[in-house]
């Protein structure tokens, strides 16, 4: 992104790195952030914490739950509230000045991550051996998630409505869990399979305990070893498996990486960095901004965005609908389409930052680089831009304006060589409602690894430029 005075004296457009004019005051916030960021990242690991952990920081902030507001209750501008789904999605609203039929300010993130789920029926023995059947959710390379140390994290809901939840192998002392792999010295047959076939997505069944049971009568003692464990510490049956959402995640928690530390390692950078730039964007908004803002944390966004906690739902429009009626006193379908249609939206996702290990999935000029700021993505999709999402050269030029006066630093960029893939994010399910979107979010490499990693600088600009976004007054 070219200053406002190289804008003035050069024809070209040149990215570098952002460390090169850091100034001492963003420095010394871009560390803070990080350090939050740590922290947020550590503590949500699934969906369903990362709804916890924004809540938890909503509240504290002052917002209030649309759904526990008195009958009758009015809003207006600088009014904060919020509105959850399932435990799985929240939104987010800063009450702007400008009535909400002008349209909103949304920041769109998504909270789920690659990941192994745990079946319905997935307890089992053999080899002496009790393991957990999973279901791998979304894109992963299996190799990956091999020889390697997991955590459980999830709920139990049992038929008379207690939720048990559970975390195990994050806390110091806690046991870890893994998927056990072949020896190199018996792997010949492996090897000559490709990266995609040497381990199945039926191979990955976690190790759970390998202690029989003492009851003699019981035919398969090791499974039953487990049962008598979780019915001990959660008062859970194998029945309950059933009604569970238990994954397996990596353990342990993020940290910094670098002998500068420049860079940050963790689990669910994609896209829990952007879900947190735009709740901590919207949570240091200060005053009322003019439209009224809004940060969406959506989940499902790793499989397609479907189901009733996914962006493909009615989730927003109804939210959206919620805040007409505490605003205007009532619901009014019109105004409500007028609001979603003239809203501008940041897609707040990831895209893959060029990696020097792997130069030729990449063109070169239309790559993003660590360190050069939050990526602006126009469009996404895979080959013949098919699946995209394409935003509006005017809307762009927008956002620009907004991230050029708030010195929040940015850079364009392609997922890939044209033919080499591609990807998709939410934004195509936000533009459905004609509302002007662009793809805007921090570069990750190591995508969908088990652990992942960013740039300090990427997530700071990010957060910067969506803060900017929010309190935009929308200059013609």
């Amino acid at each position: 992104m070219p200053t406002k005075k190289a804008a003035k004296e050069s024809l070209t457009y040149e990215r570098k790195s952002g460390y090169a004019g850091l100034s001492t005051a963003d420095a010394k916030r871009m560390e803070e952030v990080s350090k939050d960021y740590l922290a947020f990242l550590g503590e949500a690991k699934t969906e369903r914490e990362a709804h916890d952990e924004a809540v938890k920081r909503l509240e504290a902030a002052g917002f209030k739950d649309l759904e526990a507001l008195p009958e009758g209750s009015r809003l207006s501008a600088g009014d904060k509230v919020y509105r959850g789904s399932a435990g799985k999605t929240v939104v987010a609203f800063v009450v702007g000045k400008k009535p909400l039929e002008a349209g909103l300010h949304i920041l769109g993130a998504h909270i789920d991550s690659p990941r192994l789920d745990v079946k319905q029926n997935p307890l089992y023995e053999s080899g002496e051996m009790a393991l957990l059947d999973t279901h791998y959710y979304g894109g992963i390379k299996k190799y990956q998630w091999v020889a390697l140390p997991l955590a459980l994290h999830g709920v139990f809901v049992r038929p008379d409505g207690k939720k048990i939840t559970l975390s195990i192998g994050e806390a110091p002392g806690d046991p870890v869990f893994t998927i056990t792999d072949l020896l190199p010295h018996l792997g010949a047959d492996q090897a000559k399979k490709t990266m995609g076939e040497a381990i199945e997505g039926e191979g990955l069944d976690v190790l759970v305990g390998s202690i029989p049971s003492k009851d003699k009568k019981a035919k398969e003692k090791l499974k039953l070893r487990v049962l008598e464990l979780l019915k001990e510490k959660y008062g859970v049956v194998e029945a309950d498996f059933v009604s569970s959402e238990l994954e397996f995640v990596p353990a342990g928690p993020p940290r910094e990486a670098g002998l500068d530390r420049s860079m940050i390692l963790g689990y669910g950078h994609d896209d829990k960095s952007c879900a947190y730039g735009s709740l901590r964007a919207l949570l240091d908004l200060g005053a009322a901004p003019e439209h009224t803002a809004c940060a969406l944390l959506a989940d499902k966004e790793e499989i397609g965005s479907y189901g009733s906690t996914g962006m493909e739902s009615s989730f927003l429009e109804n939210a959206v609908a919620e805040l007409f009626n505490l605003t205007e006193g009532g619901y009014d379908g019109l105004k409500l389409r007028r609001a979603l249609e003239r809203s501008w939206a940041l897609s707040a996702d990831v895209n893959a930052l060029h990696d020097p290990l792997y130069p030729s999935v990449s063109e070169r000029k239309n790559a993003a680089n660590l360190n050069q700021g939050v990526i602006l993505t126009k469009y996404t999709g895979s080959r013949g831009k098919s699946g995209a999402s394409d935003a509006h050269a005017e809307f762009v030029a927008q956002v620009r304006r907004i991230f050029d006066k708030a010195g929040a630093l940015w850079q364009a960029a392609e997922l890939g060589k044209v033919d080499q893939g591609g990807g998709g994010t939410i934004a195509f399910l936000m533009a459905r409602y004609g509302m002007s979107v662009l793809d805007c979010g921090v570069g990750v490499l190591s995508m969908h690894a088990p652990w992942e990693l960013i740039g300090k600088l990427d997530l700071y600009m990010a957060y910067k430029g969506y803060r900017a976004f929010l309190l935009d007054g929308r200059k013609k």
